[in-house]
């Protein structure tokens, strides 16, 4: 049942757009009432015109906020009397609607008012509340969906046959409700709920307690039966689950990224598994949106894959199947489009593997992650209307028209510019010190998914929490990697896989660095440069080249070498050695990746002590003593000796990073780059 979280204390003044702001994000806090994004509510007040003149208003929720989240600016104030005027009309047009709603505003600084705002108006009740909860789309799905209102609600209830939102909707409803003196609530077919009442709460209340009766009813039957016709195979084990997921979604990314690149989602909770094993799966996931809010980010429907439990032809079953929906999906958008209609990515967004799970893609992991939450709901409206007579949805031409419903595209045109780095996945490792933090947060700020592989726990877990709290939870996760553990690396990069679907950046930076005389160096701090600054580069750079080529999509390795790479530095045989193998080893990786658009770069900095464990370690006092200098006068040493007079920061060499990352390097290959302020024997020509 479905809680009633008002609380008298808590809730602001009556009468201000505090108090609705309140009312809507209880309502949004529970998605079982309503989807993210969709809803709407309003109160109606008074307010000063720009005339200083009291005048009556309705405050509206504004097109494209999201009821749980939104604050008191995302409301939108209207005249009443000029929006009530409009009932007397025969017809409005999409387009005539918004545009004399805009004349409506009392300030043009507010959003766009919703696209129902004129339910709002037509209603004459001070407080209104439209949701889409769970419970009632499932009788509003039901084929007998207005049999069982009746059963439930009596006469109180106005039903209303399913009608895309807009002025006429709008003013159906309300003569509905003018001619039933005992409505208390509009059932939306297909659609929703609306209800009202004389103060905020009274309005919130009625919501919840419509939702949970017919919540009880629809159990009180579904309690006789097995969800979704039974199951048909028993699950999987989870570590199957998750073994075969890692290795069928980068073939599975790469294939769905065709049109545009996808960031993938994996769910295989409870709820999932028991409707993707069920009986009835393929019949009910094939009918169509269980709500129209849901079909930009679902698609009509997601694509159903039986498999046979050949593990074998697993990856090959689901990238056919993918190639097929998106064939498929092109000819539903050539059957419907107007020429000036523009297809959307023509991937599914949403996957169901018998057995193993549901995947959902878009153009970040929120997005995806969107799609995850609303096909939950979905199938919690399936689940409810198949129990008490069957699941019914939209035609094909009607879901078309709402999927490419110019109102509905507003809102998309409300996200901000995808980055250069939107829809790539970057793995760093060493991500917690200097040099990586700083490649972390620049990816991240131009739109990067980002995994921060470092022995430091701590350190790589603050680094993602950082940038989940500044670009929104899910943008970056860290992992433990010890890049000369072979199993340890495979794992990370198996994670990488599950949270995001592949990988595209790979950035080498883990580091170390020991000084000594040559006859002083000893073969265990030789062994110790080698695995992991040559060893540790190879196999991480070889995990990921093979998720890079089976996802197609190209990638790009840089690998952080150093002014040693090509200087032959005093007292550092081991690690000048090593340094220059990593970037010989990149070259490697560029003459052997050019078939399938893997690039590899280097980037050779040099003296990079802000922020580095290296220069926090014994190498600072060891190359001090290489140049008979104090420690404290490294900084300025080196300093000194470059060509330019700069010291060098962590934010130069992410640049250099980004750089070869970026679509400006698309064309460069086997190169390096010094980023060490020009020190003249390590030039490289």
């Amino acid at each position: 049942m479905v809680q009633n979280l008002w609380n008298q204390l808590n809730r602001p003044a009556v009468n201000k757009v505090e108090e609705l702001t309140y009312r809507s994000n209880l309502l949004g806090s529970d998605r079982r009432v309503c989807n993210w994004g969709g809803g709407n509510t309003s109160f109606k007040t008074t307010a000063k015109d720009f005339k200083g003149e009291e005048v009556e208003v309705m405050w509206v929720k504004g097109s494209g906020s999201d009821l749980a989240t939104m604050g008191d600016h995302n409301f939108t104030a209207l005249k009443l009397s000029d929006m009530q005027q409009l009932i007397e009309r025969d017809a409005m047009t999409d387009e005539e609607m918004v545009a004399y709603l805009e004349h409506c505003m009392l300030s043009k600084k507010q959003p766009r008012p919703s696209i129902e705002t004129l339910l709002h108006a037509f209603l004459p009740y001070k407080h209104i509340d439209h949701t889409h909860p769970d419970a009632i789309i499932s009788i509003c799905c039901a084929p007998n969906g207005k049999e069982i209102a009746k059963k439930i609600f009596g006469d109180s209830f106005v039903w209303v046959p399913y009608l895309r939102p807009g002025f006429l909707l709008s003013k159906i409803i309300a003569e509905g409700v003018q001619n039933n003196p005992n409505a208390e609530l509009v059932l939306m077919e297909k659609h929703g709920l609306v209800v009202w009442g004389n103060t905020a709460e009274e309005s919130y209340t009625r919501t919840i307690d419509v939702i949970n009766k017919a919540e009880a009813y629809i159990d009180s039957i579904a309690a006789t039966q097995e969800p979704f016709g039974g199951q048909l195979i028993l699950p999987i084990e989870a570590e199957t689950r998750q073994r075969l997921l890692s290795k069928v979604l980068p073939g599975v990314r790469g294939v769905a990224s065709k049109y545009e690149k996808v960031i993938t989602s994996i769910d295989q909770s409870e709820e999932v598994l028991t409707f993707i094993n069920s009986r009835k799966i393929e019949t009910l996931s094939s009918v169509g949106a269980a709500c129209p809010d849901h079909l930009v980010h679902t698609k009509r429907v997601p694509l159903f894959i039986e498999w046979d439990g050949n593990e074998d032809t697993l990856e090959k079953v689901i990238q056919e199947k993918i190639t097929a929906y998106q064939s498929e999906y092109e000819a539903y958008f050539n059957r419907f489009a107007n020429d000036d209609d523009k297809m959307f990515n023509p991937s599914p967004r949403v996957i169901l593997i018998r057995g193993l799970g549901m995947i959902t893609t878009g153009k970040d992991i929120q997005a995806a992650e969107l799609s995850q939450a609303l096909y939950h709901r979905a199938i919690s409206v399936m689940k409810g209307a198949d129990a008490i007579g069957g699941f019914t949805s939209l035609s094909d031409e009607e879901s078309f028209a709402v999927e490419y419903w110019p109102l509905e595209l507003y809102k998309l045109s409300l996200a901000p510019a995808e980055a250069e780095f939107s829809r790539h996945v970057a793995l760093i490792t060493g991500g917690a010190g200097g040099i990586g933090s700083a490649t972390c947060r620049l990816l991240a700020s131009q739109g990067a998914h980002i995994v921060i592989a470092d022995l430091n726990k701590e350190g790589a877990e603050k680094v993602a929490a950082e940038l989940n709290q500044k670009y929104g939870e899910g943008r970056a996760f860290s992992v433990v990697m010890d890049v000369t553990d072979e199993a340890q690396i495979k794992e990370a990069f198996e994670q990488t896989v599950l949270k995001y679907g592949g990988v595209d950046i790979l950035v080498n930076n883990a580091g170390l660095a020991t000084s000594s005389p040559l006859e002083e160096t000893t073969l265990q701090e030789w062994n110790l440069n080698m695995n992991v600054l040559g060893t540790g580069y190879f196999l991480v750079s070889r995990e990921a080249f093979t998720i890079m080529k089976k996802q197609l999509l190209g990638g790009s390795m840089i690998f952080i070498g150093s002014k040693n790479s090509v200087y032959a530095g005093k007292n550092v045989s081991a690690y000048s050695s090593v340094k220059a193998l990593e970037v010989h080893l990149a070259r490697c990786i560029a003459a052997e990746g050019g078939d399938f658009g893997i690039r590899a770069n280097s980037v050779l900095p040099d003296a990079v002590l802000q922020g580095s464990a290296i220069w926090g370690s014994k190498w600072r006092e060891e190359r001090a003593a290489a140049y008979n200098i104090h420690p404290d006068e490294l900084e300025n040493h080196y300093k000194d000796r470059t060509v330019l007079k700069e010291n060098i920061y962590p934010i130069d060499i992410a640049e250099a990073i980004a750089f070869f990352a970026s679509k400006k390097a698309a064309k460069t290959t086997g190169c390096m780059v010094t980023v060490d302020g020009g020190v003249a024997a390590a030039f490289t020509r």
